[in-house]
């Protein structure tokens, strides 16, 4: 049996770990538990999978609900949450905080020789070097979680060591977004529930603004740069409004893997908890009469820059990634608010990028820093 700590429980993925583990109960145990302060719903899987150990990041919600479970120890703040990270019992970590929170239990969790199941954006874009070299240097598997990139690691299984000059390029498929068939006019009046209005996928509200302006798809380009070891002028993004494929590889020798699927997110969650083995699944089998029309078009960067961006920051390497995806990250909250336009968050980052000076980025602290002079400029620029 598997043992395996949560990070980030309470979340759209969170939630779909549970579920696979409550489903392969006899396979994988839920040794720990971490959220940032959804305590109600942390009190249900607590209850449920009775957790040895869990962490609440808001230090008064930490404490209530330690009075609600006297029996599980409760730990709050981020060294709750790298408790859980190292916790002994867990040989994997599912890193599913969303932000720049994850970074720091996700880089714990990894020398503390724990595999890691990675759904934390963050890690790969804005500490991607740190988080490899670790990685390395621990001997310890990173399984991607997202979609997209699991497909690619799947299609890369089998290759031998070294193979990875028989790839030619690897292919990331986009649903597209809201706003696919949107023209220019039309952009400048996106109001912010159209936004949150995904074709395909349920997600939380700051993904689900990144797939409409393509960010998402952009913060995955440079997520694959780090995972699989390939330069950008490798990594190719393609529109897919059906969302069947999830990626592909294009080897040398014009051979075409592609992982194929439901679009939904326990088939590549279950094979990350699971790897090298696959299990029953939970879905239905693949119905090729109801998904008869697979269609791909390319990218509009012109409408929808953010995706050029993000190739623009990890073409210019060092701080770049970091300073983007936490900039970003505060131009979607300032939209959510309602305080910014649509188009001004590829507006505004463009403009913040070509001020951004690169600095060399090789500790935690060096990222944290640059993540928090992202913000203050972010926050700041009109």
């Amino acid at each position: 049996m598997r043992q395996i700590a949560v990070l980030g429980s309470t979340g759209s993925i969170g939630k779909n770990v549970l579920s696979v583990a409550r489903h392969l109960h006899s396979d994988l145990q839920v040794v720990a538990l971490a959220a940032r302060e959804n305590i109600d719903l942390l009190e249900q899987q607590a209850r449920e999978f009775k957790p040895s150990l869990i962490a609440v990041f808001n230090p008064t919600k930490a404490l209530e609900l330690q009075k609600r479970l006297p029996q599980i120890e409760v730990c709050a703040g981020l060294e709750g949450l790298n408790a859980v990270a190292s916790i002994n019992q867990a040989q994997m970590v599912v890193s599913a905080l969303s932000g720049t929170i994850g970074l720091q239990p996700t880089i714990t969790a990894i020398m503390a020789s724990k595999n890691v199941a990675l759904a934390n954006k963050e890690a790969l874009v804005s500490g991607g070097a740190l988080i490899m070299s670790l990685v390395a240097k621990h001997n310890v598997q990173l399984i991607p979680i997202d979609s997209e990139h699991s497909a690619i690691f799947q299609c890369l299984q089998g290759l031998p060591e070294g193979g990875h000059s028989q790839i030619h390029r690897i292919v990331l498929t986009s649903s597209g977004g809201p706003f696919r068939t949107w023209t220019a006019e039309q952009l400048k009046h996106v109001s912010v529930a159209q936004a949150l209005k995904h074709p395909t996928w349920t997600m939380g509200a700051k993904v689900t603004i990144d797939s409409s302006t393509l960010m998402n798809k952009g913060l995955e380009v440079i997520e694959a740069h780090w995972l699989f070891n390939l330069q950008p002028d490798k990594i190719d993004v393609i529109i897919h409004p059906q969302s069947i494929i999830h990626s592909l590889v294009e080897f040398t020798d014009a051979s075409v893997l592609a992982q194929m699927g439901e679009p939904n997110m326990i088939t590549p969650i279950q094979y990350a908890l699971t790897y090298p083995q696959r299990k029953q699944g939970m879905l239905n089998y693949f119905d090729f009469i109801k998904n008869s029309k697979l269609e791909f078009y390319p990218p509009n960067q012109a409408q929808f820059r953010c995706l050029g961006l993000a190739y623009e920051a990890i073409k210019k390497g060092g701080s770049f990634p970091c300073y983007l995806n936490a900039a970003n990250e505060v131009l979607v909250e300032r939209f959510l608010a309602g305080s910014i336009e649509w188009l001004d968050i590829a507006g505004f980052l463009e403009k913040l990028m070509c001020r951004h000076q690169v600095q060399a980025i090789d500790t935690l602290e060096n990222i944290l820093a640059i993540d928090r002079q992202a913000r203050q400029e972010a926050t700041n620029v009109k």
